[in-house]
């Protein structure tokens, strides 16, 4: 990444920012104050509240200011209420650019006590699964497949949770919230691109979303970070009908890329029985068992 591409990827960062913070979020609201000709915060407002000048904020969203310190840049966070995520990804927008070429990243490799413990899950009616770098899914166990999709029936190539949610249909009729999950899935590949800038196959997948999916499109432009750790999630299910699961996100082992995903759902609850059924439905259907995916 050169420091053009790094100057501008923390410049747009920081436009997109500023204007989805509102005067009244930022406690700046006016009595009486005039219309405004733009959304969000102005780049002097933005400025008294990090406590820099106009001049050096305004050098560094128009990309003509090469660094700026850690100090500077947690003013600009805190200023303009980031999150964990986002302040993060500021961070690293901002970090001097690398000087290597770029390259594909060896394939990950998903450690055998992983595909164990998946198998547990499995047994104990937790659908998981395991995303690397890009949002490639690299192995889930068998009922998170009948729940989501089966990866694993894909070439090698399209195990990816990011061309599922903007490219297949099925995913737009599993998802009762799909235009969440669709956002929430670019920002978290959004997040990606600040720590792999070098990654020629993430440039590739993202080529392509924005060729053919316009959602994904608009939902890229947004400039926003993602990054899940805990939550909920609404299906609707082709063989069992709606349920709701509760995801946590964990670190299966010493590849910071990679994160495990684990459901469940309130012991007793309707979301818990359409998962047994669903399990059962798919134990009476012989499958596979977990393995590692084909790079």
């Amino acid at each position: 990444m050169s420091r053009d591409e790094t100057s501008s990827g923390l410049a747009e960062f920081l436009r997109s920012a500023r204007a989805r913070l509102s005067p009244q979020q930022a406690g700046l609201d006016e009595p009486g104050a005039g219309h405004r000709r733009v959304p969000g915060l102005r780049r002097e407002e933005l400025a008294r509240l990090a406590g820099v000048s106009v001049d050096y904020y305004t050098r560094l969203e128009q990309g003509r200011s090469r660094s700026a310190s850690a100090e500077v840049l947690d003013a600009l966070a805190s200023a303009l209420e980031l999150d964990h995520a986002e302040r993060a990804h500021l961070h690293t927008l901002a970090q001097r650019p690398r000087t290597q070429r770029k390259r594909r990243p060896k394939p990950q490799q998903v450690h055998r006590a992983t595909f164990d413990l998946l198998d547990v899950l499995d047994r104990a009616c937790r659908p998981a699964f395991v995303l690397g770098r890009r949002l490639d899914m690299l192995a889930h166990n068998r009922l998170a497949g009948r729940l989501i999709t089966d990866f694993q029936a894909l070439p090698a190539a399209e195990r990816n949770q990011a061309r599922f949610v903007f490219l297949d249909p099925h995913a737009r009729e599993l998802y009762l919230d799909w235009t969440t999950v669709a956002a929430d899935t670019a920002a978290m590949l959004r997040l990606d691109t600040g720590r792999h800038p070098d990654d020629p196959a993430l440039s590739s997948l993202i080529g392509e979303l924005s060729i053919h999916s316009e959602d994904f499109r608009h939902h890229w432009s947004a400039n926003k970070v993602h990054q899940r750790t805990t939550g909920t999630k609404d299906y609707h299910h082709p063989l069992v009908g709606d349920l709701t699961i509760t995801y946590q996100a964990l670190a299966p082992g010493d590849d910071s890329d990679q994160t495990l995903f684990v459901y469940s759902t309130p012991p007793g609850s309707s979301s818990e029985a359409a998962l047994q059924l669903l399990a059962n439905w798919e134990h009476s259907t012989p499958t596979e068992e977990s393995s590692p995916a084909d790079k």
